[in-house]
């Protein structure tokens, strides 16, 4: 399967709250996944539990801000006729440029408002990079997450382990037993997805878990990414759905669904 990536394709259809962990795309792929919802006539908002840039008017022509779930609904039925999609936070960090977001326990009185049939939540930071594994405080999932996406920069596959490829590689080197400086390889990233302590630490136990292996558009970093995909189903993850192979960005772009 091959082509431009679609909710519809990957069976988005009833509505809930999708929450982003990991790194190398998450801000990309909840717009992307934003647009296609909005583009279908379907309400969603975007926010996070962590911290986010303000989105451009590429990403989200509409953003709020509000510092409780009472006082975002209200601004919300207010807001112009015609407006699927918004972009939430608490408040704005201006010299940062940055929306702080909302306490898990703010999403889930958002997600009982059914205001929104779609709320897509960035629960993890990665300063930018295209890997990583969480401290001991990440990520924040809600409670209500129908669908955690782990998402991974293939970019950082064959790269130095050090933090300009992997936030927390120190912490990445104990997890999967690579040492500094060493090449990221297939194995270890499999490791970050499936320990623990991983990459998807603290998915709710009913939330469906997918893997989104992004940046997936030379010959090479496609042959890679089956490589992760066949170690990770070698793990046999428990509660693991899917693993999706694609791009997400400049459009959202889907190779293979496993």
């Amino acid at each position: 399967m091959s082509g431009t990536l679609s909710t519809e394709a990957l069976g988005l259809r009833h509505g809930g709250v999708i929450s982003l962990v990991g790194a190398g795309g998450k801000t990309s792929l909840m717009f992307q996944l934003a647009r296609q919802f909005a583009a279908a006539g379907e309400t969603v908002l975007t926010t996070t539990t962590t911290k986010i840039f303000v989105p451009d008017t590429k990403m989200s022509s509409f953003v709020v801000v509000a510092p409780s779930p009472a006082d975002l609904l209200a601004q919300a039925a207010r807001c112009p006729s015609g407006v699927r999609h918004m972009t939430a936070g608490s408040e704005v960090l201006s010299s940062l440029n940055k929306l702080v977001g909302y306490h898990p326990q703010d999403i889930e009185a958002l997600h009982a408002s059914r205001y929104f049939k779609w709320i897509i939540v960035e629960a993890d930071g990665a300063a930018r990079k295209p890997l990583k594994v969480p401290a001991a405080h990440e990520p924040v999932i809600p409670a209500s997450t129908d669908v955690l996406i782990a998402v991974v920069g293939l970019d950082a596959i064959g790269a130095a382990l050090t933090e300009k490829s992997v936030f927390r590689s120190d912490l990445y080197a104990r997890m999967t037993g690579l040492r500094p400086g060493m090449p990221v390889d297939t194995n270890s990233v499999a490791t970050a997805l499936t320990h623990a302590d991983g990459i998807m630490k603290g998915c709710p136990p009913a939330a469906r878990r997918w893997i989104f292996l992004n940046k997936a558009d030379t010959p090479r970093r496609r042959g890679v990414a089956r490589s992760v995909a066949t170690l990770l189903q070698m793990h046999r993850m428990p509660g693991l759905e899917k693993i999706i192979i694609g791009c997400a960005q400049p459009q959202l772009v889907l190779q293979e669904i496993r």
